[in-house]
């Protein structure tokens, strides 16, 4: 509903590590409604497009392990049959000490998705993976630092929180990103149109690089706190457009940049090879700058 609580047909379950695999649910996936065993299976029933009555995933404590993750991304998995029909699911922590541990959340061709106040830890890939899917709001998660890749930029895991393959109408507010290394890729190299996503109170603290780097995107980013960021903070490339209001960069080297242009105008990998993008900031407060901070004001 409007104000929060859950509608009146929301089927609630309630998960912990010892019932994660065994817990039971009720999803329409056939001609009638059948029972699902384990919230992988559970979510796995919704690839159907069956079943629209809104369904809430309750975490309660720390989840360690999983046996049904589905795809390939080794995270518990939300697909739906297209984006056009709406999953109606919230995947939310209870108290304080929700967190999954070693694996994460992809969404795929979702449709009206809420994930919030969980923690992410340990995941094998990214924390939380967005692939063609609309309508998603993801706030007040903590998300910390994944388990070390094989590639030479994946010391911390790969991304944080990433979005692509054309997403539509996501909000991504009120989430910490404690030392990720690579915060939010938003955008690849198949988007068209605005693709409406928004970047808005979160707090980027002693994280490296992607806050976001947007490709090809139409994206807001306004009232975020950066702090401590090692290598840069917002990156545009790939003919991507952002709107850059109103933020706060603490001790952030390189708080903005267009890739090939400026201080990447020699190619030379401190941003990206790619073709560059469109930044317009406004309002924003800088402080405590290092020595690869310059402004220079128009006449």
């Amino acid at each position: 509903n409007n104000d929060g609580t859950l509608k009146a047909n929301a089927q609630v379950i309630y998960v912990t590590d010892d019932n994660f695999d065994t817990v039971k649910g009720t999803i329409l996936a056939g001609k009638t409604a059948s029972e699902f065993v384990g919230v992988g299976n559970i979510l796995k029933a919704l690839e159907k497009g069956l079943h629209t009555d809104p369904l809430c995933i309750r975490i309660e404590g720390t989840i360690t392990s999983c046996s049904q993750l589905y795809g390939d991304a080794g995270a518990l998995q939300l697909k739906g049959k297209n984006n056009t029909i709406p999953v109606n699911v919230t995947i939310e922590g209870i108290g304080r000490d929700a967190t999954l541990k070693s694996f994460g959340i992809v969404v795929v061709k979702a449709n009206n998705v809420e994930i919030r106040n969980i923690g992410f830890n340990g995941f094998a890939d990214d924390g939380i993976s967005i692939k063609e899917s609309v309508k998603l709001w993801v706030h007040n998660n903590d998300i910390f630092y994944g388990a070390p890749g094989s590639a030479a930029d994946q010391s911390k895991g790969d991304g944080s929180l990433d979005v692509k393959d054309d997403s539509q109408y996501c909000t991504f507010s009120y989430n910490h990103f404690l030392d990720s290394g690579k915060s939010s890729l938003c955008g690849m190299k198949s988007e068209s149109g605005e693709n409406f996503i928004c970047y808005h109170h979160n707090w980027f603290n002693h994280s490296d690089s992607r806050h976001p780097r947007v490709r090809t995107m139409t994206v807001h980013v306004y009232n975020n706190y950066y702090d401590g960021v090692a290598k840069y903070g917002i990156g545009a490339t790939t003919g991507s457009n952002v709107f850059v209001e109103s933020n706060f960069f603490r001790n952030t080297n390189r708080p903005m940049m267009s890739s090939l242009q400026g201080t990447d105008a020699t190619g030379d990998g401190t941003f990206s090879g790619e073709n560059g993008g469109m930044i317009k900031a406004f309002g924003n407060v800088m402080t405590e700058t290092g020595k690869n901070y310059s402004f220079i004001a128009a006449n």
